[in-house]
């Protein structure tokens, strides 16, 4: 599995030195940097690669936003490719990995893997519907287990 993420993590002593050599990093601040990653997403799955995509593209400033929308390069890809697209809901993080200086903590993070969604028979022009209905299957588990 290769991870996508922001390319600042590159410039975490130790960590962005494996991050570099294991993941593709995202240049969020220029559509060169993001068309390029998509590039290189690309490439690792012709390569037989898992490409982890985190379709937010980001995290919101603003605290109280659940799930932000999501971009559509992780849905072009996988109906370009023909695969399926496996959504994860991860529960913890904004516990885990708090936003506020100091405040974050060790723990167990919850996460569900959901079934496949099969991309096979779908058009480009279907990435809003996959998109929605993957982001909707994630945003429901956020609130099963928070309730």
């Amino acid at each position: 599995v290769v991870f996508m993420g922001k390319a600042e993590l590159l410039k975490l002593p130790l960590f962005g030195y494996f991050f570099k050599q294991t993941s593709i990093a995202v240049d969020r601040s220029s559509f060169s940097g993001r068309k390029q990653a998509m590039i290189d997403a690309d490439q690792k799955i012709k390569e037989g690669y898992s490409v982890c995509i985190f379709p937010e593209g980001g995290v919101p400033e603003d605290e109280s936003i659940v799930l932000d929308a999501f971009k559509d390069g992780a849905f072009r890809l996988a109906i370009e490719h023909k695969i399926p697209i496996i959504p994860m809901t991860f529960a913890d993080n904004k516990e885990l990995f708090s936003f506020t200086f100091l405040s974050g903590s060790m723990g167990k993070m919850r996460v569900k893997v959901h079934k496949p969604i099969e991309t096979q028979n779908l058009l480009t022009e279907d990435k809003v519907m996959i998109k929605e209905k993957v982001r909707n299957t994630i945003l429901e588990q956020l609130y099963i287990f928070n309730n």
